[in-house]
């Protein structure tokens, strides 16, 4: 049963390829030579393999090949050539996974799992190897309902039974008349909504009481996946997830039931051990990653603001005693080492001081404050790094990269004379929500929560290094990624989001003039090509300042993040500021080389 309703779902599937050939061909929504972009990362031999089945005609082939081999999976018989056409069909749509980048779902992907296990059980010659198989699949299925309804209990809109309503009114798996239906009917779309929830929770109770829940459990099931398949348009939904569901069946039936006489359940007991050896694993990770987090490079050092938090910098270069320090503060959810490439190179050809530090909650620094977050705590952080870190005869150059720029922009009135001047790379500005919130922005603070309680739990061991990462130079990849899979910079985040919006919604009029500060302004072409009304704020942010030089400029090809972490673009970066400020070349007379303060890149990452 689990072989043929997994069967249905991957002939809709290649029929539904097959009747849309347009979107594999050139210029459509899968083109392969723009689709192949995200195999970058995967390894030579992934990619050779994918973009074998890729061209056009060798796809149409096989999702020919596959309809004929799901046909005949739906026909009788129990021979082992069954095993031979699972695995066919898993395999197929693992290798065409890619290939379909735009248009795969989670069906496939179960229908996937089923084959390879139903097949690879059809082909064991052991039956303790058969019932390992079938036990494997039947896990999988109790954590994807129960992993995907734990993590849903994270997002208030489930919480408050909102989601429902607010799927339903989408254009691409909306219904309009079940949107109405939970508009006039709130109490029961509720009860309706945590009803799925407490299903996907407690899908594992199929086991308790020897099997006696495991009929109204599948029964419910599928019955959600019908729904889903006709009000939501998923009709693979239907069959896909049931196909889970016989498997489940047939180990959750008491072990006394003549029906599965002699099952083999040592697996369950492997699993039970591969599962605390998983946890404990984790636990080690978490652990190894939080010390690689907080305790910060060897030059690091520690300074208490006045709101008794502990902010850590670092000193890439002292500089020369009569040149100004340039202080980099960085973006929200943004790490001190995303200045990598900009503060190397500073500190290996200019003669000024350099000093990065991370926010409270950041990295090693830690928040003490007591009283509720807001955004003027940073600002004053800043000031006290400043007055606390910067011997007091030199002057200092602020940086700040998005957040990180308006916080620089608001520690200008109480540095007076220190000031050099203020850089703003695609800094935010307290008008841009004038307008209202994209879809994007109104869900990062739940999204920050979601993450912040999902790594604490211990999951942090579960992610993939971004790719973005890999931009960075070599020696500070890993120090960056333990910040990410760190709850705390999420919660840090997550604190900060809020207080900037419920901060941004106040502003009114024109920005406060900064006299006598030069300013260089510096936009992502990308942000404003997004959205164009941001370069008009770029420009306010310039004009400012008065009675002193300001420029606005903008970083062809480069997006918001890349303008720090990809080299050709920070080197740009690099390259304005030192023009802008006329920085002294290190090898002017008179400079002696500053010992850099942390392990220098690689010379193969710094090329």
């Amino acid at each position: 049963m689990s072989e043929r309703l997994a069967a249905v779902s991957s002939l809709q599937s290649s029929l539904e390829y097959l009747t849309q050939r347009k979107d594999i061909e050139k210029g459509g929504m899968n083109d392969w030579e723009v689709a192949r972009q995200y195999l970058a990362g995967a390894g030579p031999l992934t990619r050779r393999l994918v973009d074998s089945v890729s061209g056009v005609h060798t796809t149409t082939a096989l999702h020919v090949a596959r309809s004929a081999v799901a046909v005949g999976m739906l026909l009788p018989g129990n021979s082992r050539w069954r095993g031979a056409g699972n695995l066919f069909l898993g395999a197929s749509s693992a290798v065409l996974a890619p290939r379909h980048h735009y248009g795969g779902d989670g069906s496939d992907q179960v229908a996937t799992l089923v084959q390879i296990a139903t097949g690879a059980a059809r082909l064991a010659p052991s039956p303790a190897a058969k019932d390992a198989l079938v036990w494997y699949a039947a896990l999988q299925a109790n954590m994807a309902y129960a992993v995907s309804g734990w993590v849903k209990l994270f997002g208030k809109p489930w919480r408050d039974a909102s989601a429902l309503g607010g799927v339903m009114r989408t254009r691409t798996y909306g219904h309009e008349g079940i949107f109405r239906w939970t508009q006039e009917h709130p109490k029961t779309a509720k009860a309706l909504t945590h009803s799925v929830l407490a299903l996907e929770c407690l899908f594992p109770l199929a086991y308790a009481r020897g099997g006696t829940l495991t009929r109204s459990m599948i029964t419910s099931a599928a019955a959600f996946h019908v729904a889903n398949g006709y009000f939501m348009g998923l009709s693979r939904f239907v069959t896909a997830f049931p196909a889970f569901h016989p498997l489940v069946a047939y180990t959750s039936t008491p072990r006394s039931h003549a029906a599965v006489a002699g099952r083999d359940d040592r697996a369950v007991k492997a699993a039970l051990v591969a599962l605390a050896g998983g946890t404990a694993a984790a636990a080690v990770t978490a652990v190894r990653r939080r010390l690689r987090t907080t305790e910060g490079w060897h030059s690091s050092r520690m300074l208490t603001t006045r709101h008794g938090n502990r902010l850590q910098y670092e000193e890439y270069s002292p500089g020369d005693p009569d040149q100004p320090v340039v202080v980099l503060a960085s973006g929200l959810l943004s790490t001190s080492e995303h200045y990598a490439w900009i503060s190397e190179r500073l500190a290996h050809e200019t003669r000024y001081g350099i000093v990065a530090y991370a926010r409270a909650g950041y990295a090693g620094s830690r928040r003490e404050a007591t009283s509720p977050y807001r955004l003027s705590e940073s600002v004053h952080d800043l000031v006290d790094l400043v007055n606390g870190a910067v011997a007091p005869h030199r002057e200092v150059i602020l940086v700040g990269h998005s957040i990180g720029g308006e916080i620089a922009r608001r520690a200008a009135r109480h540095l007076g004379d220190r000031l050099r001047g203020i850089v703003y790379l695609d800094s935010s500005h307290p008008g841009q929500f004038a307008g209202g919130l994209s879809q994007v922005e109104k869900g990062l603070s739940e999204h920050f929560t979601s993450v912040s309680r999902a790594l604490r739990l211990g999951t942090g061991a579960l992610l993939t290094r971004p790719v973005w990462i890999t931009e960075l130079p070599y020696a500070y990849r890993k120090k960056v990624f333990a910040q990410y899979a760190d709850a705390r910079m999420w919660e840090a985040a997550r604190r900060e989001w809020k207080a900037v919006r419920d901060d941004f919604a106040s502003f009114k009029g024109a920005l406060a003039r900064i006299e006598g500060v030069p300013a260089l302004v510096i936009s992502a072409q990308r942000t404003v090509d997004t959205n164009p009304e941001q370069l008009l704020l770029h420009k306010e942010l310039a004009e400012a300042h008065v009675g002193a030089r300001s420029e606005a400029v903008v970083i062809e090809g480069a997006t918001h993040e890349s303008m720090l972490i990809n080299s050709r673009y920070a080197h740009q970066v690099t390259d304005r500021v030192v023009a802008f400020f006329g920085a002294p070349d290190r090898r002017s007379p008179g400079s002696g080389p500053s010992r850099p303060s942390r392990p220098a890149p690689r010379k193969e990452a710094t090329r």
